[in-house]
């Protein structure tokens, strides 16, 4: 168990039962190290976690200089398994990142080690005769060749056309600076910060503000009785409790507006508080990063699937998936704009254009919209694509093939749900006409809930099943979001061809 296993409330349920059933035969290893990724444990953690395993009941050993003596954690196992009547809590002081330039950092949490602090840590334990381990096949090594002249000549290309046209290659260079939308969404939540009136925004993470980027540059940590000023706060690994505390603030009618951040899959943690935050008109701002299989190598543990579909069930929540800057910008708006009703606002981990042609942020107000259509006013389209969050960019690419096949496409942005369907009967036909059975919507999550956009004759294309630990290109790709699969899926739809 590490510190934030010990803030979560599941550890000190799970462990009250423990004591109370005295299963002698469970042992727990705590890594005491004081240390969580967004930095140390006094941020959001003070209590004594040895005496509160022995008030629930634990016989409890201290291992305290486990690097100078590691029989001594051999000796504090075999007192735990001699132990007849109670569970048995070991907390073994640690220091992480041990003998790197790190060490007691949260940088050694989450980061990595360069290759002269590799070679200070072993010659510190005399690992001299050791040698770096590695896997290079061939054909990589050949690609990674191939990739560097690529590079070398896009760079000249692009120092040429700098040189030429000046005025233009500074717009290229703003279209080319792609983020992810949590890199979005982290500049307007500083930008707002700074310009919101009265008491403005506080809020912070569960122990993910560098991952979900919602820390506020500008302003201090909440601190008692340092900074009780201070806009960001330190919730720790407490999901449960942020949204708790966040309704709390949102409701006390002082006028801060809160927001708090976690990964989408973490969402369930917090889940009958967000019901809570919609059913007392809490508009608190949920900023949930990493918003689908895209996130890659944390693998399925971490990839969200039924999350979005959940969400969506909750009444009056607002549930955004922007696809780009300019849409991240538009459901912030409309979240800040709505001070009784709470808003999700889902994000990327991958980088995303910052603006998606013929999208746009006053547009995300209406929750659906057209954004590109080849069709002339007395064509019929032939096919809807629908998309949301990052798998907007997929359709978009997926439309200009077809297109170039001389398809007539309308590719719809389904932005939020919720505010699409309390549109006038007249607005969502005109985005989705009857007319026009021939549907695809993409979303990398649950199936559940698209068939009422894309009808009887439509076809979804979503993840059923739990994701895969993979880059995230690779992970895409098994599931079908790529440009290649949702045209051709498009194309046998039209074709008649599909099933």
């Amino acid at each position: 168990m590490g510190d934030g296993c010990a803030m979560e409330g599941i550890s000190h349920e799970a462990a009250s039962l423990a004591g109370h059933w005295k299963l002698n035969k469970l042992t727990l290893i705590y890594d005491d190290n004081h240390t969580t990724i967004d930095g140390g444990t006094d941020m959001a953690f003070s209590e004594d976690v040895m005496a509160r395993f022995k008030a629930l009941g634990w016989h409890t050993i201290t291992v305290d200089d486990i690097y100078h003596d590691v029989s001594s954690l051999k000796n504090a196992i075999s007192s735990a398994l001699s132990n007849t009547e109670k569970p048995t809590f070991i907390s073994v002081k640690t220091g992480i990142g041990f003998l790197s330039r790190k060490e007691g950092t949260s940088k050694a949490h989450h980061g990595t080690f360069d290759d002269s602090d590799v070679k200070e840590m072993w010659d510190k334990v005399k690992w001299t005769d050791r040698h770096p381990f590695y896997v290079v096949p061939m054909g990589m090594r050949l690609q990674a060749d191939h990739g560097q002249i690529l590079e070398k000549e896009w760079y000249s290309k692009l120092y040429y056309y700098q040189s030429k046209y000046h005025q233009v290659a500074t717009e290229l260079r703003t279209l080319l600076n792609v983020d992810a939308t949590r890199g979005y969404s982290g500049k307007c939540l500083n930008h707002l910060a700074r310009v919101l009136p009265g008491p403005g925004i506080t809020g912070g993470s569960a122990d993910l503000a560098s991952s979900n980027k919602v820390y506020l540059h500008d302003y201090e940590d909440f601190s008692q009785p340092k900074s009780p000023q201070g806009r960001n706060i330190g919730f720790g690994v407490r999901e449960h409790a942020m949204a708790g505390i966040s309704n709390g603030i949102a409701l006390h009618g002082s006028g801060l507006i809160p927001f708090g951040a976690t990964f989408l899959v973490f969402s369930d943690y917090m889940k009958n508080s967000i019901r809570l935050s919609a059913l007392s008109h809490a508009g608190v701002l949920y900023i949930l990063t990493r918003d689908s299989i895209g996130l890659g190598e944390d693998g399925p543990t971490h990839q969200p699937i039924e999350q979005f579909a959940g969400l969506r069930a909750i009444p009056r929540l607002l549930v955004f998936g922007p696809a780009d800057g300019n849409k991240t910008a538009g459901a912030y708006k409309v979240a800040v704009g709505n001070r009784n009703i709470p808003s999700v606002i889902a994000l990327s981990r991958h980088k995303l254009a910052t603006n998606i042609e013929g999208a746009s942020a006053d547009a995300v107000e209406k929750g659906g919209y057209i954004v590109s259509d080849n069709a002339g006013e007395k064509q019929l389209r032939e096919i809807i694509l629908i998309g949301t969050g990052s798998e907007l960019c997929t359709c978009e690419a997926s439309a200009k093939r077809l297109r170039s096949e001389e398809r007539r496409v309308r590719l719809v942005s389904l932005v939020c749900w919720r505010l699409f369907d309390k549109q006038p009967k007249e607005n969502k036909e005109l985005v989705l006409p009857p007319s026009v059975v021939k549907r695809v919507s993409i979303e990398a999550g649950s199936p559940m809930g698209w068939r009422d956009y894309v009808g009887a004759s439509g076809v979804i294309v979503g993840v059923d099943e739990f994701g895969v630990s993979g880059a995230y290109l690779d992970t895409f790709e098994k599931f079908g979001f790529t440009e290649e699969n949702v045209a051709g899926t498009a194309r046998a739809l039209l074709e008649g061809s599909l099933y």
